[in-house]
């Protein structure tokens, strides 16, 4: 492992954290020369590309976008239903597929989908759902490694995996590769440092959140839609919330992860996103990922040159 590239160097973005997301009404929606600027100018290496419409739909261009603002391509997160035998996943994977090979990326994040828009509720899953759901992740694996892609499912707050439950089923009912959302899987009810200490090597791709516990027992309860809690500040800069990000970060690290750490704060920013005149509300989200870059790169500097340091401790750093 001598020769993996840095952690620091494997810091990427995602325009989540600028408000940026696929559902209707949101927020409001920074455009994207503010959010890759701003990415640019943080010192990030590299994002994701965000829902559609927020870069160009050609490939082609979408990677010359990014390279204008001198930011490598990493993934994306493509919400998809995999559940029903009467819907074929494939041709909206493979449509973003093209973008990410063309951009040099190497991720597609699969979200199992309800098939409703938002992410307030979800339906139950009986058996022959989920058999459907695990034979389209295993058709997706293989269509992204014949792409030279990686793919990975996303345990996703309102999907029909978001628990530990549902991402210990699909561990060892599949052969995709795991996509560990730190919030969304403590949100959902599971536990991330545990997922992170038994599947190492299941673990492709790293979304990095931290979360305020008392907005997501809110969620678990129902007092609180996701979405309410969202725009309350559920999601916070790493390190001041109750992820144990260091845990987490010294597990993969030592299982020799080579991968990125995508920093995402799913973020609802104030003002209304069809009228410009409310952007002034907007809020901005430069001082979070500026505070979870910096706590990142310090969880980093404590592992040392050589990988994890030796501990009895699991304690939050």
């Amino acid at each position: 492992m001598a020769d993996r590239t840095p952690l620091a160097e494997r810091i990427a973005a995602a325009p989540i954290s600028w408000g940026v997301c696929e559902v209707p009404g949101w927020g409001w929606q920074h455009q994207p020369p503010t959010v890759l600027t701003q990415m640019r100018d943080l010192g990030i290496a590299a994002t994701e590309f965000g829902p559609d419409g927020f870069l160009p739909d050609d490939p082609q261009a979408k990677a010359a976008t990014l390279a204008e603002y001198g930011l490598a391509a990493v993934g994306q997160f493509v919400p998809v239903v995999l559940h029903d035998p009467g819907v074929d996943p494939l041709p909206v994977v493979e449509a973003a597929m093209a973008g990410l090979v063309a951009a040099h990326a190497t991720t597609v994040v699969i979200a199992a989908a309800t098939g409703a828009e938002g992410y307030d509720a979800r339906p139950e899953l009986d058996d022959a759902g989920w058999a459907t759901l695990l034979a389209n992740l295993d058709r997706i694996a293989d269509a992204a490694a014949a792409q030279g892609l990686t793919a990975t499912l996303h345990p996703h707050v309102g999907t029909m995996v978001e628990s530990g439950e549902e991402t210990d089923r699909v561990l060892a009912g599949s052969r995709i590769g795991l996509c560990l959302d730190t919030g969304h899987l403590l949100i959902g009810g599971g536990d991330p440092v545990r997922v992170a200490q038994e599947h190492p090597e299941r673990i492709a791709h790293m979304h990095l959140k931290d979360v305020d516990l008392a907005w997501a027992r809110k969620v678990q309860d129902g007092s609180a839609s996701y979405t309410e809690a969202v725009a309350a500040g559920m999601y916070v800069a790493l390190g001041a919330g109750d992820v144990d990000v260091a845990a987490i970060v010294r597990s993969l690290e030592g299982a020799g992860y080579q991968g990125w750490y995508v920093l995402e704060q799913d973020t609802i920013l104030a003002g209304d996103p069809a009228d410009p005149a409310t952007a002034k509300g907007a809020g901005d989200p430069v001082a979070d990922v500026r505070a979870s870059v910096a706590h990142l790169v310090g969880v980093a500097s404590r592992l040392g040159p050589g990988g994890p340091r030796t501990s009895t401790s699991e304690g939050r750093e």
